[in-house]
């Protein structure tokens, strides 16, 4: 029996040993062999390891210089952890950031691990190198069940780091309630500041910790600023933290009028302290109302400032359309309640919600007392209405107080000793006398006041739309208008941009607008371009004409052999808002995208709309125009395609694309909603213009034409007769009725016969071009803005033609290639055009105006290595023509004409 034990002993001991791995005796390689094992809490085979072995359990290793207890503590390995503690691991051992294997343990909630090492005499007071002790990173991470356990054994639970943050300042700025609180319980100070006196609140409110500032705040919190005077209701404000805000105003009335106040600060992002005010207003209907009136008074009292002409008339311009702006977003949201509904008060004198309004009331009788005594003097200086001299302004002496708007006016009779200082500074009285001299300088009311009413008067225009429904006009406004349509074309024709600036009203208002367009039409056409995108493309969130879609199913993937009935397809299911912010475009079976895509493809599908295939247009007698076809039922589709048609248009408008097509006169006049006249008629049929213009110019009572207001028309091959009216063939053509009857002619030839062909256009072209804008060109710059200039001037073309890649404009190469383009046909210089840049048009401007993929690029050659045969390529997104270093001009001219007829559509473009 004993002999048998002995042998069992002795096979149990050999598989032991053949178990069984040696560490290394060099610390280095033993510790890389132990470490999987700690991470892996493998605690018996490390035990086994370290029985036998010489290794150093405090060996610091790797780059941060760390031992195998930081290991475990920080992968919650906790039985190697007490195993290497047993064998003397030192747990206060710093690291090379001066973390212990504490900080490790607390930073990661290794609770086991935290309680272990203390047990094991770790100090929790030690500080890293940033300063940072266990409990700031048990309260970084809300650890409170740890922070119990911990915070027993802390000397100074106020300790700080580096930046002089305590535990408290980072659990406020992590919104980790419990642990605030279990800091408070602990005794930590509730106000004290870091280096920059930033307080617990303050750290709160800077991340809209809610939660955490109420806390604070019934525990008595202060409400302090830090060192630059910046409060933690400020930070609120910045980040738009409403609820935050609401919990700050609770504790602290007198913050309400301070957010009020801080609509006048422009540098407070706006949206910022609608998002925070539009919170406040929703909690109930005294807030909402309180809000709204404190918001009319701020804008009053700013009002007033403007009109007073000793204020600085852009900051005070700007402050004032700031509140209003935010004051009109508050009033249409108001909080949730019965009330928000058709209650809004749109007569503005029936509901409790339109008493909001009453302190502007003081504002707009002063716009319109301004205006009224404005209009007085007009009439008295009839005869040169624009420069009324006799009106002087009477400003504030060095140690006279502001005035009102009203007590500016001082109309100088021949009797007044004094005249006045119009300055911009601060004005002064003048005497007149021997040994004074008289000041007469001055300038007139409307130079100096017309920008400062026609800001009120836009600030009047927000308030009275904002209680109306959308898409209505107040009447009361329009009525002001009226009332005062001479001063304000007063206004505008002294200084036109005041249509830009503060007239957008007039662009919602077509009553309005009419009054106007003749001033707005006189004005040049670049000005008017830009006020036409301003409107066009504001609100919008992304204004780049550039737009990157965030996946795949934002790009129009279309088939380049069915182009027209493809793009009409992924056209009609897109998302209008989003083609309105860009447009990504890719051929099927191609990979080529970017913005020389976009401009192939409305080059081509330009091409296509008029492609008589369709049946959707008609060539012009002259053969360069066209307009709808009359007959496009033939083509079951037709209405479809003309709404197609219409959206092209309308993008292509909307993203500053030109298209390959000319219309004729009538039609763009159909687009603009401007009547047409016989004289278009020539563009169809000039032999029946040519009769109407006869008719116009002659008596016809005594020639027996027997004309009556029927005609016959072509409907599809067959004669038939329609008449112009009710009854007309009833109705006989005369002397005093001819004018009737050729307009009614003119209609019928060019806009009954085809209404709805024009009918679905439009319903495309509106679906991105409002008809507002549009009306503010004319057929002619309505062309140039969709098709550019019917020419290429080369002189234009070098004029703004930039080199790059070894060439400049004195090369051999260069002088040739411009030689060459000279005397290519304009069909071929419109195919380099297009080869080079993707569009076939030059832009209204001419190549200055160019667009790249970024915004202007000009037309640029770029030199390329010769070698036989090779022809000049192009990058379309960046208008450059790769122009190879040909030895002769011929080959030049051989190689581009073969890429430009090979090129146009499908060549490979780099």
């Amino acid at each position: 029996m004993e002999r048998a034990m002995e042998q069992l002993n002795r096979l149990t001991r050999s598989l032991r040993r053949a178990r069984t791995v040696e560490l290394p005796e060099d610390n280095e390689t033993a510790v890389y062999t132990l470490m999987p094992m700690v991470m892996a809490d493998q605690h018996r085979s490390v035990s086994e390891l370290l029985s036998n072995s010489k290794f150093d359990v405090n060996y610091a290793f790797g780059r941060v210089k760390r031992s195998l207890l930081h290991i475990a503590a920080n992968c919650g390995s906790v039985e190697c952890l007490v195993l290497l503690l047993r064998k003397g691991a030192n747990p206060n051992y710093q690291d090379i950031s001066g973390c212990t294997p504490l900080h490790l343990a607390a930073r990661n909630g290794q609770k086991k691990c935290m309680s272990k090492l203390l047990e094991y005499n770790a100090d929790v007071n030690i500080c890293n190198n940033e300063g940072l002790t266990a409990i700031h990173w048990l309260s970084v991470n809300g650890r409170t069940e740890l922070l119990h356990d911990l915070v027993q054994h802390v000397t100074d639970v106020d300790v700080e780091d580096a930046m002089g943050q305590t535990a408290l300042h980072v659990a406020c700025q992590n919104g980790h309630k419990t642990t605030v609180q279990c800091l408070l319980d602990s005794g930590a100070d509730i106000n004290r500041p870091n280096v920059s006196g930033a307080t617990p609140l303050y750290f709160a409110c800077s991340h809209g910790q809610r939660d955490t500032a109420q806390i604070l705040l019934m525990r008595g919190a202060k409400y302090l600023p830090d060192k630059n005077g910046v409060t933690p209701l400020d930070l609120c404000v910045q980040g738009g933290y409403g609820e935050t805000c609401e919990i700050l105003i609770q504790h602290h009335p007198r913050l309400f009028q301070t957010i009020i106040q801080m609509t006048q600060n422009e540098d407070l992002r706006e949206n910022m302290l609608r998002q925070v005010l539009e919170h406040l207003s929703q909690q109930n209907e005294n807030q909402y109302l309180k809000i709204l009136t404190s918001l009319a008074e701020v804008a009053t009292t700013n009002g007033h400032k403007l009109l007073s002409l000793s204020s600085n008339y852009e900051a005070q311009m700007k402050s004032l359309l700031r509140i209003v702006r935010i004051f009109c977003h508050v009033f249409r949201l108001g909080p949730s309640t019965p009330n928000n509904g058709n209650d809004m008060g749109y007569n503005g004198n029936k509901t409790p919600r339109s008493q909001v309004f009453k302190p502007l009331e003081l504002l707009w009788h002063s716009l319109d007392e301004w205006l009224a005594l404005i209009s007085a003097e007009l009439v008295k200086n009839k005869r040169d209405a624009t420069n009324i001299t006799s009106i002087l302004l009477k400003q504030k002496g060095p140690d006279q107080q502001d005035v009102s708007s009203t007590q500016l006016f001082d109309v100088v009779s021949s009797e007044t000793n004094r005249t006045v200082s119009a300055d911009t500074g601060d004005s002064k009285i003048y005497e007149v006398g021997s040994t004074q001299e008289t000041y007469a300088d001055c300038q007139d009311v409307i130079s100096v006041t017309a920008n400062r009413l026609s800001a009120v008067i836009q600030a009047f225009y927000m308030c009275c739309s904002s209680q109306m429904p959308q898409g209505m006009t107040s009447p009361r406004f329009i009525e002001f208008v009226c009332k005062h349509d001479n001063v304000l074309k007063c206004f505008v024709n002294r200084n036109p941009k005041i249509i830009f600036d503060h007239f957008h009203f007039l662009l919602e208002c077509p009553e309005l607008m009419s009054r106007f367009m003749h001033i707005i039409k006189a004005q040049p056409f670049k000005d008017r371009c830009e006020w036409f995108y301003e409107n066009l493309h504001s609100g919008q969130p992304d204004s780049d004409m550039v737009h990157r879609p965030v996946n795949e199913n934002d790009i129009l993937l279309v088939h380049r052999d069915s182009i027209f009935r493809s793009s009409c397809e992924v056209v009609s299911k897109a998302s209008c808002a989003k083609l309105k912010q860009g447009i990504a475009v890719r051929f099927h079976g191609e990979e080529g995208m970017g913005q020389g895509v976009v401009r192939e493809w409305f080059d081509i599908l330009s091409n296509e709309i008029v492609n008589p295939d369709y049946a959707l247009f008609t060539q012009s007698a002259d053969g360069t125009t066209f307009q709808p076809n009359s007959n496009s039922s033939v083509n079951p589709d037709h209405l479809n395609y003309f709404r197609f048609a219409g959206q092209i248009l309308g993008l292509a408008l909307n993203h500053r694309q030109l298209v390959n097509i000319y219309f004729t006169r009538s039609f763009y006049k159909h687009i603009l909603g401007i009547p047409v006249n016989y004289q278009d008629v020539a563009s169809i049929d000039p032999e029946y213009a040519k009769n109407l213009q006869w008719i116009l110019d002659n008596d016809i009572n005594d020639l027996g034409l027997e004309l009556t207001f029927s005609v016959e028309t072509d409907v599809f091959g067959a004669m038939e007769e329609v008449p112009l009216k009710p009854g007309g063939a009833s109705i006989i053509v005369t002397q005093e009725n001819k004018a009737e009857y050729v307009q009614l002619v003119t209609e019928l030839r060019m806009t009954r016969a085809i209404q709805p062909q024009i009918n679905a256009f439009l319903q495309g072209f509106h679906m991105f071009i409002p008809p507002s804008l549009i009306q503010l060109f004319d057929e002619y710059e309505l062309e140039l803005l969709l098709s550019g200039m019917p020419e290429i001037d080369v002189s234009d073309w070098i004029k703004n033609t930039e080199y790059t890649s070894g060439y400049d404009k004195d090369d051999k190469v260069i002088q040739w290639f411009w030689e060459v383009v000279e005397e290519l046909t304009q069909e071929e210089r419109v195919l380099l055009l297009q080869f080079v840049t993707g569009s076939s048009r030059v832009p209204h401007g001419g190549f200055a105006h160019i667009m790249g993929g970024s915004g202007l690029q000009n037309f640029t050659i770029a030199a390329v290595p010769y070698t036989p045969n090779l022809l000049p390529t192009s990058s379309t997104c960046i208008n450059m023509l790769k122009l190879p270093e040909y030895p002769q001009k011929e080959i030049l001219k051989d190689r581009l004409l073969v890429a430009l007829h090979c090129g146009s559509y499908g060549y490979t473009m780099a």
